[in-house]
């Protein structure tokens, strides 16, 4: 059930809805938006609904949700959410592009890339320090190592990161250094760990798995909202279906789909849905066309070279010349960069 607040409802009375929930065994979620308070009760539905909650002071109404998903959920809260990541903002009308290497490799890599994606107008970089391989004797980042030299590069060129985080026992000392964790395909239901930065008070980038449905998708936010942690981006990265001609299906509707259903953001990962480079610019524009709230691209000063998905990396200069392409968009369709 989600109950809905009048305009100006006033703390003693937000405070009799919660008092009366926790009287018959029931939790409230409280979400204050703009305009109004929205509370989300869970519990026992039956007594829950048997209230009569139109009747008590400051109430607006009372809206059953039949979704599994319920703190996510668009009827849960009207407004889109809006996330700060240090100066940067993802959603409310501005297009975060996130872009740099896919792993990080060395000092000299990394350092190449942020000056580059910087100075073409990325406001986040992205990096890894902890990958995970299909084979173990694949390159599996440089640990803690990455994360010191990620830190180092945001002091020296100015950008918040993101790190993927792979193990629920990482959360704690990889949230010491980025400025944003990521849960990637393969972690999407990994219950334990979106329990776990749920707890830490730090955006989050969720990729939908790559067999995951939407609903799928929406429940595993519903995880790390759950626990209390509300800075959840959604991040369609593509699906396996049959076709072989790109490394994933990139399902660009997902974008507007999300946001019917959904207050929280949505970008789109051109990269590791093609893994393809010449794909990558035109999945890209695609992005900002249907609505999604930014992107995140791999960047590499040398391709050939990557210990982790060369095939699909931009080279800096392309990327730029992205940047100027979504510079020209973002002003057709009234967004800023």
């Amino acid at each position: 059930m989600i109950i809905v607040m009048k305009p100006g409802a006033n703390q003693e009375q937000i405070d009799g809805v919660v008092h009366r929930l926790a009287e018959i065994g029931s939790e409230a979620h409280i979400s204050t938006g703009q305009l109004r308070t929205v509370i989300g009760a869970i519990g026992d539905r039956g007594r829950i609904q048997q209230l009569p909650w139109g009747a008590m002071p400051g109430v607006e109404r009372a809206v059953p949700v039949l979704k599994p998903y319920k703190f996510v959920a668009r009827e849960f809260q009207a407004e889109d959410t809006v996330i700060k990541v240090r100066t940067a903002q993802i959603g409310g009308g501005v297009f975060a592009p996130i872009a740099g290497p896919c792993a990080v490799e060395s000092r000299d890599q990394l350092f190449r890339t942020a000056e580059a994606v910087r100075d073409a107008g990325a406001t986040i970089l992205r990096g890894d320090a902890f990958k995970p391989r299909t084979s173990p004797f694949s390159f599996q980042g440089l640990a803690e190592e990455g994360l010191q030299l990620l830190a180092e590069a945001r002091e020296e060129f100015d950008l918040p990161f993101v790190a993927e985080v792979l193990d629920p026992r990482d959360v704690e000392m990889i949230s010491g250094y980025a400025d944003m964790l990521r849960i990637g395909t393969r972690n999407m239901a990994n219950f334990a760990l979106l329990s776990e930065v749920g707890k830490v008070h730090k955006p989050v980038l969720l990729k939908r798995g790559f067999t995951a449905t939407v609903d799928e998708w929406l429940n595993a936010a519903e995880y790390i909202y759950k626990e209390g942690n509300h800075e959840v981006i959604m991040v369609e990265r593509g699906i396996r279906t049959f076709e072989t001609s790109t490394r994933n299906t990139l399902d660009i509707s997902a974008a507007p789909v999300i946001k019917a259903m959904s207050h929280l953001p949505v970008i789109i990962d051109p990269s590791h849905s093609s893994g393809r480079r010449h794909l990558v610019t035109p999945l890209a524009r695609a992005a900002i066309a249907v609505g999604a709230d930014g992107f995140i691209v791999d960047v590499h000063p040398a391709p050939e070279t990557a210990q982790v998905d060369g095939d699909q990396a931009l080279l800096p200069y392309e990327f730029a010349e992205l940047m100027d392409q979504m510079r020209a968009l973002a002003a057709a369709l009234d967004y800023t960069i």
